[in-house]
């Protein structure tokens, strides 16, 4: 066994993150104690700018571990880390951890198998979540990013596989050294939603990613409501914002779902204020929506056994989509006072017009991995 490890690829793991003293540890030791040979394991710890610790912490490792390096990221943005930790990386495969997130035994092997004997060109495991801090609030969060309801059909949340299955995305990446050559770097401009981006661009390449099964790394949620709102406010803004910014839709259909349920709902509402019939109209959705939250809420308390945050559950899970939805048409707006609506307009016009003919001109930089290595 230990012969066969040792012909594994070499694997470059970067770490990008900025305030992050409270998880820097616990990830940095999930990824030194994986059991990837060490011998063929580069750790890269792009740290932006942080002012609580973090470097300090990192640097303590890279003295005590060979393996260890902290890089700078002055602009403190993720893809600018990412793009700092591909350029220095060594390793033929490079693969992204964030900093909350703590690798399950043998998450890079597992992913590193499925890239080397299957193909594919971006693999990851599932993401389980925990919430940071075990309160009512921070528990109840995490159930709203565990449904479907609440975040739509994403396989790496909810699929166990008992083999390797392609899909549309993976919880941050794992790939070839040679993917970025050919599709290039993480868009810089985009302060978030860059890796759904980087994807995107991979899968209209002729790229394949894959969900490799027994791999699994535990996300730390936001316990608070007011982070929670935050971070989903700006993701929000930006799943539309980088509509102005890249070349291609940005990401898939499922995350304008927000936008188009807050605007249909202000919509609604405004419309109540002339006509009763608009206002049957917006208290109906209301109802619909809350009658099925409610549903879900009740038949998850039943299947756990947890009644604690039956009713908690529907008015976060709305927070959620109300804030998302709210950026989104924020980042809308931006687009318009940036005159870059028409451009995001032309995206979504091309989005619709690509078919498999147009993609498979561009499979023929994935087509050939004979120049990879393989084991």
């Amino acid at each position: 066994m230990s012969d066969m490890k040792e012909t594994l690829p070499t694997v470059s793991v970067i770490i990008p993150c900025r305030n992050e003293a409270r998880f820097i540890s616990k990830c940095l030791d999930s990824v030194l104690t994986n059991g990837y040979p060490l011998g063929r394991l580069e750790i890269l710890v792009v740290d932006g700018m942080s002012d609580d610790g973090t470097r300090e912490i990192g640097q303590g490792y890279a003295e005590r571990y060979k393996q260890v390096q902290v890089l700078t990221n002055a602009r403190k943005l993720i893809p600018c880390a990412v793009n700092i930790g591909v350029d220095e990386a060594k390793g033929e495969i490079v693969m992204r951890v964030d900093a909350h997130t703590v690798l399950e035994e043998r998450y890079i092997e597992r992913c590193v198998r499925v890239l080397v004997e299957y193909g594919a060109d971006d693999v990851g495991g599932k993401l389980r979540i925990v919430a940071r801090d075990d309160t009512s609030v921070g528990r109840t969060i995490v159930k709203a990013l565990t449904q479907r309801v609440g975040v739509g059909n994403l396989r790496y949340r909810f699929a166990e596989p008992e083999k390797p299955e392609v899909v549309d995305t993976v919880p941050f990446f794992c790939c070839w050294r040679d993917v970025f050559d050919k599709i290039g770097p993480f868009n810089e401009k985009l302060a978030r939603v860059e890796d759904v981006e980087f994807k995107r661009r991979l899968v209209r390449a002729g790229g394949q990613i894959m969900l490799a099964p027994g791999a699994a790394a535990v996300y730390q949620a936001r316990s608070q409501l007011r982070a929670f709102w935050k971070h989903n406010l700006s993701d929000g803004m930006w799943v539309t914002l980088a509509f102005g910014r890249c070349e291609l839709m940005p990401v898939p259909w499922r995350h304008l779902a927000p936008p188009v349920f807050v605007g249909t709902l202000l919509c609604c509402g405004l419309g109540a204020i002339w006509s009763k019939g608009w206002l049957v109209v917006f208290l109906a959705l209301l109802a619909f929506y809350f009658l099925t939250l409610l549903g879900v809420s009740v038949k998850n308390a039943m299947n756990d056994g947890d009644w604690s945050s039956c009713f908690l559950l529907p008015f976060v899970t709305f927070s959620m989509h109300l804030m998302r939805g709210l950026g989104s048409l924020w980042g809308v707006l931006r687009l318009i006072a940036e005159g870059r609506l028409p451009h995001a307009i032309s995206l979504i016009w091309k989005e619709q017009r690509v078919s498999r003919t147009s993609a498979a001109g561009l499979v023929g930089e994935f087509g050939d991995s004979s120049s990879r290595p393989r084991r």
